[in-house]
């Protein structure tokens, strides 16, 4: 059975069963700072079994895009090793949120395997927590699996509930026992059953997990029943399609085998079970995915991710002699496999190749150089390579840790781990600080969603529902304290999508309430922040709540133009360009995109004629409620690290159509004006605009005419002539400058004619070390062309210094390059003042930050030469 006809039949088999059929949803989890990565099926309905988030369906079944690449779960050493690792996998998925448990779930299991994908009854296993008799008599008594092969799993890490058949989200919150499927994969095959001594060998499979949410963890550890049990699976369909397709290895299946023969087609390696083929395989098919969603090779966080999982396949390729670009090519191949589950993968394609041809371009520069220094730590038969190399592989020549790791292992050296990660430290500090979500501190609350009326008026009467000062709810909050205030209803929009929360003051009898921030508590409630400027708020109070009307509506027409810049820029620079974030505030938009180049300014000039055109049009805005599937249909764009529910808000704005959730102006002409004010790159494929609408646009270009005029009057000239006066006088400033260039270097051969007395002779060469003043270094290069000629045999030393850094050059003459090498003689004076630097045997420059160290080092020459010369 092939895969594509696994993924049906399983989305079949549980709609049939009242099953609402969810989308995958993307590989970088929305609103969510503490994962990295999907990693599982039940990362998108997380919020639902927390009960900060609700469904109109109590029954939900998936195919969910995962990765295993960072953090807990990483799986990338393994990968291409084993039989069943992998980075990108698919996790097929039944939920129920507090609908059915334990009964149907098994039920719906085993009815699945046994009839629809027609597994032998007598090849499947089944494991229960300990103490779960429930699930154990469910097994036994109603499915009718014989007791030896119903394995109770005890506690086995110290503690009751530590096991691994009972799951727990994190240290508290929801938790349960969990029931394993395990397919027997025969006697041929080293390895016992779950719970042996020999259950780590490769004949018994887990292929199923049903998770059984039954009890709340306090952080006592008391276990609480939960009010609605809820059920969590997950299988995955690479290990299912290894079942099915009759073969022991992952690698094996279909999704896999004509991923690994075009790795060995563009690498040009004729044994198919190459492991390295593996890892091509496996990691195109991650990279490929993280890229569709919008992901960019980096240096930190997701994009560090995605880069070592590409530099370990390009390194993989240079292991079977591919040393050109061919990463990149796999695209089609993969797109042939999967692309009839996954349209958007043919769409994307082209942007997914022009990212991995780039990366592979940027790495192939540096990974000759990055092995020479490898290859240079690991030559004295070291067991354990210092952190410190590692570091500087990492920082220098772009090497993830993973792929110095993967090399090392291979010749069974380890690397030094806490020594990299002491060096890393900074970065890692850095990247903590840059996380983008932000919501309200996740403020306990239980109470009823906000109601938010502030697409239709910014005033209306609300009732204090909850109230919370450090953290912590409390019934008041008195004048002079800050906090955080919940209503029922509210106009306040609470910071999402890029827009900032609305400020403005709540009222009441005698008491005003400064709003200075509105965040989300939870996905559908507010929390309005500031300070209670005047008498006493209290929960029950009914208070006015007023949204600063002119800041609301500069921050409506700064989004409302960010959707027509997005089209605009898709127009003008392709449709791969997609929003890779924004911030939307009352003073500019600020929107990040994929773009491999910088905008041109005749491109700049380009979107802001079409988007200026769509304001001056003045049409009509519209929203409209519907379903996500219907919007993608309508034509709506869905938005990178977005998080979308089953019903999501079209809004149609000019020529765009795109999902959002935030406030926006009643027609394009409420924008008034548009002018692009900055363009620049923030990462490698990501470029940055920020943009100034209504009177901020005209105050910026009046101020711009104004500095055009100050400096015209500055140049004495017209500010339409402004830019040939410009170019006038830089044409005079570059025949100045080799004016100038030609009469220094005069200068410094003129000094380096009277320097040739001061040489020393050492065994028969002539030494010379010495600074020289106010030259530059095309002067050096000139003074020591000059002195080598008079010195015939010399090995010479220059120096000059300007604003604090120094610059050197050694020079040696032909004669005396098989004894004295100028770059071994130019370190030798830099490392002494701060520097270092290199080139040919006769001529080398360097270098330096400590003038004062200068004196010395130049006295230092002398000595150097005698020891070379022995």
């Amino acid at each position: 059975m092939k895969s594509a006809e696994i993924r049906e039949k399983f989305l079949s088999f549980f709609k049939a069963k009242g099953h609402t059929v969810v989308r995958s949803s993307p590989l970088v989890p929305a609103n969510d700072p503490t994962l990295m990565l999907t990693n599982a099926g039940m990362v998108q309905f997380k919020d639902v079994f927390l009960g900060l988030d609700k469904r109109p369906y109590t029954r939900a079944t998936s195919v969910q895009r995962c990765v295993r690449a960072g953090g807990k779960h990483n799986d990338l050493e393994n990968v291409g090793y084993t039989a069943r690792h992998h980075t990108f996998f698919e996790m097929l998925g039944n939920f129920s949120f507090g609908d059915y448990f334990k009964r149907d779930a098994i039920h719906f299991a085993w009815d699945l395997l046994t009839t629809v994908y027609k597994l032998p009854p007598e090849k499947l296993w089944a494991t229960v927590y300990q103490e779960d008799d429930e699930a154990y008599d469910i097994w036994a008594n109603e499915i009718g699996l014989p007791k030896e092969r119903i394995v109770r799993i005890g506690d086995n890490k110290g503690a009751r509930y530590a096991s691994d058949n009972f799951w727990q989200m994190a240290d508290t919150g929801p938790c349960g026992p969990c029931s394993e499927i395990f397919y027997d994969h025969g006697p041929e095959i080293a390895g016992g059953p779950p719970g042996s001594p020999d259950e780590d060998g490769d004949r018994y499979i887990e292929i199923w997990n049903l998770v059984f949410m039954q009890f709340n963890r306090d952080e006592q550890g008391n276990m609480t029943p939960l009010p609605s049990p809820c059920v969590d699976t997950g299988m995955g369909l690479e290990r299912l399609a290894a079942v099915l397709q009759h073969v022991h290895s992952n690698y094996e299946i279909d999704l896999f085998q004509n991923l690994i023969r075009a790795a060995a087609r563009e690498t040009g390696t004729a044994d198919l079970t190459n492991n390295s083929l593996k890892v091509i395989a496996d990691h195109i098919r991650a990279s490929t995915f993280m890229i569709v969603d919008g992901l960019i090779p980096g240096s930190d966080g997701h994009g560090y991710v995605l880069r070592r999982i590409i530099r370990r396949a390009l390194r993989h390729g240079y292991k079977l002699g591919q040393t050109r670009p061919f990463f990149y090519k796999l695209v089609e191949d993969l797109v042939k496999e999967m692309g009839a589950a996954y349209p958007e993968l043919a769409e994307s394609a082209g942007y997914v190749q022009r990212i991995l041809r780039h990366e592979e371009e940027r790495f192939g520069e540096t990974l000759d150089n990055g092995m020479k220094i490898l290859e240079s730590a690991l030559a004295d038969g070291t067991k354990v390579l210092n952190g410190e190399t590692a570091f500087t592989l990492y920082d220098t020549y772009g090497f993830p840790l993973d792929l110095t790791a993967d090399i090392c292992r291979e010749r069974g050296i380890t690397v030094d781990e806490q020594g990299f990660d002491v060096a890393m430290e900074k970065q890692k500090a850095t990247a903590r600080a840059s996380g983008k979500f932000k919501m309200a501190a996740m403020l306990e609350y239980n109470g009823e969603k906000t109601r938010f009326v502030g697409y239709e008026r910014l005033e209306e009467t609300g009732t204090v529902v909850a109230l919370y000062q450090d953290g912590a709810p409390v019934e008041k909050i008195v004048e002079g304290q800050s906090g955080v205030v919940v209503l029922d209803v509210t106009p306040f929009y609470a910071e999402s999508g890029g827009q900032v929360g609305d400020v403005g003051a709540l009222l009441g009898q005698h008491m005003r309430f400064d709003v200075e921030d509105t965040q989300k508590i939870q996905a559908d409630v507010a929390g309005h922040h500031g300070k209670v400027v005047a008498g006493t708020i209290a929960v029950g109070d009914k208070v006015d709540a007023r949204v600063n009307m002119e800041l609301r509506a500069q921050t409506m027409r700064n989004h409302s133009v960010t959707h027509l810049m997005h089209k605009a820029l898709r127009q003008v620079l392709g449709q791969h360009v997609a929003q890779r974030g924004s911030l939307v505030d009352p003073d500019k938009t600020r929107f990040d995109f994929s773009h491999n180049a910088p905008v041109t300014d005749d491109e700049i000039r380009q979107v802001e004629e079409i988007v200026n055109r769509e304001i001056v049009a003045n049409n009509p805005t519209q929203a409209q409620q519907m379903s996500f599937d219907d919007a993608i249909a309508h034509g709506a764009t869905a938005l990178f690290g977005e998080k979308y529910g089953d019903v999501v808000r079209v809004l149609d704005i000019g020529f765009s159509c795109e999902l959002c959730g935030g406030t926006h102006v009643s027609r394009t002409g409420d924008i008034g004006f548009f002018k692009i004010v900055s363009e620049g790159g923030v990462a490698a494929g990501i470029r940055r605009i920020e943009a100034v609408t209504g009177l901020a646009a005209m105050y910026w270009v009046q101020e711009m005419a104004r500095k055009v005029g100050e400096a015209a009057v500055a140049l004495k000239t017209q500010p339409d002539e402004l830019v040939n006066r410009i170019v006038q006088l830089q044409d005079q400033m570059k025949g100045l400058d080799r004016e100038l260039s030609t009469l220094k270097a005069r200068f410094a051969s003129s000094q380096g004619n009277d320097l040739a007395a001061k040489a020393v002779d050492v065994k028969g060469v002539k030494v010379l070390a010495s600074l020289i003043e106010g030259a530059d270094v095309p002067g050096l290069r000139n003074a020591m062309d000059k002195l080598k000629d008079r010195l015939k045999t010399a090995a010479i030393v220059l120096a000059s210094v300007k604003d604090g850094k120094v610059s050197l050059i050694a020079g040696i003459t032909s004669d005396m390059t098989a004894k004295i090498r100028a770059g071994e003689l130019v370190n030798h004076v830099a490392r002494q003042v701060g520097g270092k630097g290199g080139g040919r045997p006769d001529m080398a420059q360097a270098g330096g930050s400590d003038p004062s160290a200068l004196p010395e080092a130049l006295k230092s020459v002398k000595n150097w030469v005698e020891e070379r010369l022995g």
